[in-house]
């Protein structure tokens, strides 16, 4: 793959590599309607493609904040076009890395030393290459190391790219006026703590060392005299990628295992710790030989305050949505129902979340759930494709919910999709075991 020499770090540079990539999907749209012309049955599967491809080309080379939106879009696999999804994720792995004299120059601007100078051996070409750094290999007193290196100007380009995009996502999601602030900040403020690799360092210490209960769990080790702000080294952990292995012909009961795993793991931190790897895409799993799960990189951590929590899991009881009572009460206190809304938005919104709460809910509501089944998919495929078509959502302001269900429902989604791809059932309270240690 090619290497980067260099990244737009400056704003008007940035500004101007999104304002070409947008030219490229107008001329996208002008050659599909002048082709409709001439076949008017023409499905929008090349302009998807077309689409795609140019945006992800346009994102990869910005890197950063710009990319880790596509990273999270590609996640949501039944609210986008397949098209969309195949090539945003790659964005998890495949992305060029920095040349090495580019690597070269990093590590000594943040850590005052050549890589040479620090570790025994040290691989210039990355091993892995995502949205905000890169991944080398590296080797110290007898030690296999992974170095993660953060890519130059992510930090500091994190606002002005989120402002360029805020007028699309304002559009594409039917965000209205000033409110739609509190879901940015909170997208921005999360993004600048996953640059922060002393916090992210500190993050991973405190979790996997409270998570070590949790059997078929590993954890690398991090080494903080060998990291900065921008430079994180732990232990190199071999497995192959979740994905990956979820291409195999692994067994059910296999499958079984790693998906509790994984469940025990994300319900001990949300009800145990009330903060949650809130990343969960396959590039940040591993499976080993040993065919235990291994967990890496805790850069987004989203803690889970009890003014979010309490009425967030009340709600998920099956009971509470059967009592409109208790049902509307928990709408408010998470904001998804406001004082200002008409009798029209009520009703609307009140039987609109009634039905994906319960849906989406389901797991919970069950001692063993099957997340391999294809009813559930099917189920989930069918309400997001009748609501992206319903008019009456777009005429109604867009802005609905807690500012904490942003990073809630990106996990609850990754969880789901991973444990789909293991076809996993698990014991639902498993868990629970773990709370009283």
């Amino acid at each position: 793959m090619k290497t980067l020499d260099n990244i737009p770090t400056g704003k008007i540079e940035r500004a101007g590599k999104l304002v070409k990539t947008g030219a490229k999907i107008g001329g996208n749209y002008l050659k599909y309607y002048g082709k409709r012309l001439v076949n008017p049955d023409l499905n929008r599967t090349e302009l998807d493609e077309d689409n795609a491809g140019d945006i992800y080309d346009g994102l990869k080379s910005l890197k950063g904040s710009a990319l880790k939106v596509a990273q999270m879009l590609s996640m949501e696999k039944n609210l986008l076009p397949r098209a969309y999804v195949e090539k945003f994720s790659l964005s998890q792995f495949s992305v060029p890395p920095l040349s090495a004299p580019l690597v070269r120059k990093t590590f000594k601007k943040y850590l005052d030393q050549y890589p040479e100078d620090l570790f025994d051996t040290f691989e210039s070409d990355s091993i892995n290459a995502a949205s905000i750094g890169q991944v080398h290999k590296a080797t110290k007193d007898g030690k296999e190391l992974a170095v993660k290196i953060q890519y130059p100007g992510v930090a500091e380009s994190i606002s002005s790219d989120l402002a360029l995009v805020k007028p699309i996502a304002i559009r594409m999601f039917n965000l209205q006026g000033k409110d739609s602030d509190k879901y940015f900040k909170e997208i921005e403020n999360k993004l600048i703590e996953e640059t922060n690799y002393i916090l992210e360092l500190e993050q991973s210490e405190e979790i996997t060392e409270k998570c070590g209960i949790i059997p078929n769990l590993e954890f690398p080790k991090y080494y903080k005299e060998l990291s900065s702000e921008r430079i994180i080294t732990m232990d190199w952990m071999y497995g192959q990628h979740l994905s990956d292995f979820a291409k195999t012909d692994f067994s059910q009961e296999l499958g079984n295992s790693l998906g509790q795993t994984l469940w025990d793991f994300y319900m001990y931190q949300i009800h145990g710790l009330r903060k949650v790897h809130a990343d969960p895409h396959p590039g940040n799993f591993l499976v080993s030989d040993n065919e235990t799960l291994i967990a890496i990189d805790f850069g987004c951590i989203k803690v889970v305050p009890d003014s979010f929590y309490v009425p967030y899991f009340e709600l998920a009881k099956k009971e509470s949505i059967e009592n409109d009572a208790i049902f509307t009460e928990k709408m408010y206190e998470l904001e998804i129902l406001t004082e200002t809304d008409t009798p029209e938005e009520l009703k609307f919104f009140k039987a609109l979340f009634k039905e994906m709460l319960t849906l989406f809910t389901s797991p919970f509501n069950e001692e063993r759930f099957d997340f391999g089944a294809d009813d559930f998919w099917n189920r989930i495929a069918d309400l997001s494709e009748r609501y992206a078509k319903n008019s009456q959502i777009r005429k109604m302001n867009g802005n609905r919910g807690s500012k904490h269900f942003l990073y809630m429902n990106r996990t609850f989604f990754g969880l789901y999709n991973l444990l789909h791809d293991l076809k996993a059932t698990v014991d639902v309270n498993s868990y629970q075991k773990f709370l009283s240690e």
